[in-house]
């Protein structure tokens, strides 16, 4: 009786180190895997967010310094729906005659096919719980040019919010020892680029 008791034990603190192995490699693989689905959806407004930016620096000359101008703009503009034909008078068939047929809502140009998309909610970063993209737009001196940029941001601790504390703390202090922005940035406020840092 003694000896099984004791075989019973055995088993039941061989079956617990065992579940404590298979959580300690699995709870990693996890949290990367929410991660990485995470930033995917981060990505993609960052995304949007460039789109309307280069729409609005086409119609106006420069980018919106701020979400309430950049919204504001998407309720509003309009694009040409241009129709390009051949010019019949032309014998190279290399000119061409532009006919504008009509306008389309920018908003609808840029995310009229995606499903329960709303543009007003381009400046809240998915998972964080309502925090607001970090935008800014300025001007730098390139070549004795000036150059119009902007910058989005989103910080690992705003759409990482409720995962591992300590994996998040992790991974901000990795990017900060490698003198990288901890987060997912599209565009530069310093350089002319309007590149994500996940490109």
């Amino acid at each position: 009786m003694k000896k099984t008791l004791i075989q019973i034990g055995l088993f039941v603190i061989i079956v617990a180190l065992g579940y404590f192995v298979y959580e300690s490699i699995m709870e990693p693989v996890r949290f990367n895997k929410e991660k990485q689905q995470r930033e995917k959806v981060v990505i993609e407004r960052l995304k949007d967010i460039r789109s309307s930016q280069f729409i609005f620096k086409q119609l106006s000359g420069s980018y919106a310094v701020n979400f309430d101008t950049l919204i504001s703009f998407l309720k509003v503009a309009e694009i040409p729906v241009v129709k390009i034909i051949p010019d019949p008078n032309d014998t190279t068939y290399t000119l061409t005659i532009n006919d504008t047929v009509g306008y389309i809502k920018v908003a609808d140009s840029l995310f009229g096919k995606r499903n329960n998309f709303k543009y007003t909610q381009l400046k809240t970063i998915p998972f964080s719980g309502g925090d607001i993209f970090f935008m800014q737009a300025d001007t730098i001196e390139r070549g004795g040019v000036e150059v119009h940029v902007f910058e989005a941001k989103a910080p690992f601790t705003s759409f990482l919010k409720g995962m591992n504390e300590q994996a998040v703390i992790n991974i901000i202090a990795k990017f900060e020892d490698i003198e990288r922005y901890p987060g997912l940035r599209v565009g530069s406020l310093t350089e002319p680029s309007t590149d994500g840092n996940w490109e």
